[in-house]
């Protein structure tokens, strides 16, 4: 049964449909196709197309939309549904391309430093077993964002990963269809395997019948909500947001800090950066190696430990990209 309700009800069924064959993931664009939908209802329940009054009606910025970037997002799918119903036969607005356009301006992450990371993993280790007595977040919260930074994961990889997706004998971490949709294999390092394996023994006997490695219940896992939820408090009782200057940091940030000081460690170590590139972005699950080189940034702290390297050899190496 559709969940759609308006006269375009039976084309965004199709599309949806079409794009889950294609084997992408669409799970945004059905939420946007959702809420255009009730708009369809609400504002013109008579049209049986996508009328340029409409379009245009819905290019316009939302109650709480407080960046153009995500007035753009919105966009993109219901530019897709005129494509799709143009080629169904129907006469229907697209949008134009240039409503779809995000900003070209790169977000600066933060880079934690070592003692920022101490910091912080420090306050996810202290958590008050009394203030959370019926909960898992004294357990998982430590191991889980320790993965996802010494690993490079991306957030819902790292709190969506299943018992049987980590080999505790061998120490490696299978990540299935992420966002390339390609699975891939990622090595712990020897000090997470042991921790990963200290946690596994504590955690099965608090949640035996949960299938993810970092439950939030008997049968379920966190929602990233959550996640960041928990990481923002964490931040904030460090005390360092007093003192820090540009944006605030994110989980996703750990996965600049890893590309970022896994490419400084190996300058260092003097490593042959064209053989050792690829290997981060394969790790990292990039399909190809521009993709890498936005999650590595030259951070002025880090200069002084790197007095003497010729910079200029490395700059062909990390193109811009949008």
């Amino acid at each position: 049964m559709s969940v759609y309700s308006s006269n375009l009800a039976s084309f965004i069924d199709g599309l949806v449909s079409q794009k889950k064959a294609l084997g992408y993931s669409f799970g945004y664009g059905e939420r946007v196709l959702k809420l255009f939908d009730d708009f369809c209802l609400e504002k013109y329940p008579d049209e049986i197309t996508i009328t340029k009054a409409m379009g245009l009606e819905w290019t316009t910025r939302l109650p709480g939309e407080k960046k153009s970037v995500s007035t753009a997002k919105r966009m993109a799918p219901v530019r897709e549904l005129g494509k799709y119903m143009q080629r169904k036969g129907i006469e229907a607005y697209i949008i134009p391309n240039e409503f779809v356009k995000q900003s070209s301006a790169r977000y600066m992450p933060h880079i934690f430093t070592d003692d920022e990371l101490s910091m912080i993993f420090h306050e996810m280790d202290v958590i008050d077993n009394h203030i959370h007595p019926n909960s898992f977040e004294q357990y998982v919260m430590p191991v889980l964002f320790r993965l996802i930074y010494s690993c490079g994961l991306r957030p819902q990889e790292g709190r969506l990963v299943k018992r049987c997706d980590i080999d505790l004998e061998e120490g490696v971490l299978f990540i299935p269809e992420s966002k390339q949709h390609k699975d891939r294999y990622v090595p712990l390092s020897p000090e997470m395997l042991t921790l990963c394996k200290k946690y596994s023994k504590v955690i099965e006997k608090k949640a035996p019948e949960n299938e993810y490695f970092f439950p939030s219940g008997a049968r379920t896992c966190y929602q990233s909500t959550s996640i960041e939820a928990n990481f923002r408090r964490y931040w904030m009782r460090t005390g360092l947001s007093a003192t820090m200057n540009g944006n605030t940091p994110r989980i996703y940030d750990f996965r600049h800090t890893f590309a970022t000081k896994k490419l400084y460690q190996w300058m260092k170590e003097g490593r042959d950066l064209d053989a050792c590139l690829p290997f981060l972005s394969t790790y990292m699950g990039h399909a190809h190696l521009s993709q890498t080189a936005y999650y590595i940034h030259l951070v002025p702290e880090i200069f002084p430990t790197l007095a003497g390297l010729d910079w200029n050899q490395f700059s062909s190496l990390f193109p811009e990209v949008d």
